[in-house]
């Protein structure tokens, strides 16, 4: 989909390399997709189930298993990884770089896969789950992170929106691989689903040896030769060009008037416009987990299971492909109507569908096989208004609204908001849905509770999201900076120049961007009225 939006005319160099760049970045998500969605299967396996269960007899089928609360516990146990992960990548990407960040995430993701393989009980299992969590929780924030700042303005939405992309493969090879080894009589009936991510981990890893890191981080290290030669590199340019001279200056000249306006700090984050932008992006990463989505890749073999559909591994496989065949126009979609636009549809489709499943599922039941067929139906296309919109812009919306001098400390912020309810929806699902003592035994009912939170999307990004689409990250600083409501971003033009406003911001710096541009309007053309009362 990248390929069918084309630069502005004029745009100075080539495009290709970047875009390459973020595509190839993106390739992460297969960790995070492929881990997420492998473990539905595994709970599901028969042989897995036998020789981890604790001696619990599932009532629907009369074999081993794990108890409700072991299944929330080895589930939501990697949630809690990535929750941990995700700020722990704001020090990571700042100490070691966003490409060595990247690595050292890769890393620890292995050491999870590791111990998962190796695994013959629980404790163990669980153990590995942690820690290829934590590896996916600093990989799923430096990612955007990355994407976003290599990436040309005008395709930005793109190649971020690739990374979710990336991650529906992930899942979808996670169900393919599942039910092909579903039948083994062996341990390699989980272990080879789980040890599949030592390639996707060598990929990454060896990849990002290639790659150069991003020119706003070497402009934040106060490095210029370094990030012009990475910018240089992305562009295509040389050094010297005209037009990476000018972006690289906009870069340094934003990211210095940034710093006029205070530190750079944790608290800093949470105050006046960063708050409202960290509000933005924690909000818009915990209502994308609470649409319900990972309900369906993480339990949703064992629910159509207890629920009664025969052929449950083939039903989480085709949910698999539309969610990975669904993202592609949303790549497009995403710079060709802005993000806005997307999200509000997105969450108006997922509303309706979810409450027409839930309404079926409870008035009809889930025997029925009309209901079935019925429930699989609005199930993926629930799935398609997901995955071309919330799946994908919630990324790219985090990923851009930030200044470079808390971008990381607040993108791993919201992306540990978004894992934080991750992993309360994984806790949480198989008390809400199983039945027995304790548990809320809603079954096809909770899909009400996901319609009732893909309602609330439509008013969150009504009243939060700003139209960013087509502006570089410093021009998204200005945005904010002059526009007080979302709903009035949309048509917004930028018109500052932060190289001039940076000479003018020292002398007050309580004074609005606007004030300050126009102070160095009117200092401009002073200058230009001397200038030419001189050669008159």
């Amino acid at each position: 989909m990248p390929l069918l939006i084309k630069p502005p005319p004029g745009t100075p160099g080539k495009a290709w390399p970047a875009i390459a760049v973020g595509l190839f970045v993106a390739f992460g998500g297969v960790l995070f997709g492929y881990d997420t969605g492998t473990i539905g299967g595994i709970l599901a396996n028969k042989y897995w189930r036998e020789h981890f269960s604790t001696g619990f007899i599932n009532k629907k089928d009369g074999i081993l298993a794990v108890t409700a609360s072991k299944s929330s516990e080895i589930v939501s146990i990697l949630s809690a990884g990535t929750f941990f992960g995700a700020l722990t990548a704001a020090p990571t990407a700042d100490f070691f770089g966003r490409r060595y960040g990247l690595m050292v995430s890769v890393v620890v993701f292995t050491l999870g896969v590791i111990l998962q393989t190796a695994a013959t009980a629980i404790p163990m299992f669980v153990a590995g789950r942690f820690f290829a969590g934590y590896g996916v929780g600093m990989i799923s924030a430096i990612i955007p992170l990355y994407q976003s700042e290599t990436a040309p303005k005008w395709i930005r939405g793109s190649i971020v929106g690739a990374y979710q992309l990336a991650i529906t493969i992930g899942l979808l090879l996670a169900a393919i691989v599942n039910n092909s080894t579903k039948n083994r009589e062996d341990t390699g009936s989980y272990r080879i689903p789980i040890a599949v991510q030592f390639a996707w981990a060598l990929i990454l890893f060896f990849g990002m040896l290639l790659l150069p890191d991003t020119p706003r981080m070497w402009i934040k290290r106060n490095k210029p030769e370094q990030a012009a030669k990475a910018l240089s590199t992305l562009r295509r340019l040389d050094v010297d060009h005209p037009a990476l001279v000018e972006e690289l200056a906009e870069i340094t000249a934003n990211h210095e008037y940034e710093l006029t306006l205070g530190k750079a700090s944790y608290l800093d984050c949470f105050k006046g416009s960063l708050g409202k932008r960290l509000a933005t992006g924690c909000g818009l990463q915990a209502l994308q987990q609470l649409t319900g989505v990972n309900f369906i890749f993480y339990y949703g073999t064992s629910f159509f299971t207890n629920a009664g559909f025969k052929n449950s591994f083939v039903v989480s496989m085709i949910t698999s492909a539309v969610n990975t065949g669904s993202t592609f126009p949303g790549l497009y979609m995403v710079e060709a109507w802005g993000r806005r636009p997307l999200l509000l549809f997105g969450a108006v489709g997922m509303a309706v569908c979810q409450f027409i499943v839930a309404g079926v599922g409870a008035g009809v039941g889930t025997e029925n096989q009309t209901a079935q067929n019925a429930l699989i139906a609005f199930i993926c296309i629930y799935i398609f208004f997901f995955a071309c919109s919330w799946g994908p812009c919630a990324w790219v919306v985090t990923g851009e609204i930030f200044p470079l001098k808390v971008r990381a400390k607040s993108l791993s912020m919201t992306t540990a908001s978004n894992w934080l309810l991750n992993w309360a929806i994984a806790y949480a699902t198989p008390y809400m849905v199983n039945d027995g003592p304790g548990n809320a035994n809603l079954g096809a009912k909770v899909f009400f509770v996901w319609g009732g939170f893909c309602f609330i999307c439509t008013f969150f990004v009504w009243a939060m999201i700003y139209e960013t689409k087509g502006l570089s990250l410093e021009q998204v600083d200005e945005l904010y900076a002059k526009v007080d409501k979302a709903w009035k971003s949309k048509g917004f033009v930028p018109t500052v120049s932060f190289q001039e406003v940076r000479d003018v911001a020292g002398a007050d710096r309580k004074a609005s961007l606007v004030d300050l541009e126009n102070v160095a309007m009117r200092k401009k053309s002073i200058g230009h009225d001397e200038e030419k009362t001189y050669h008159q």
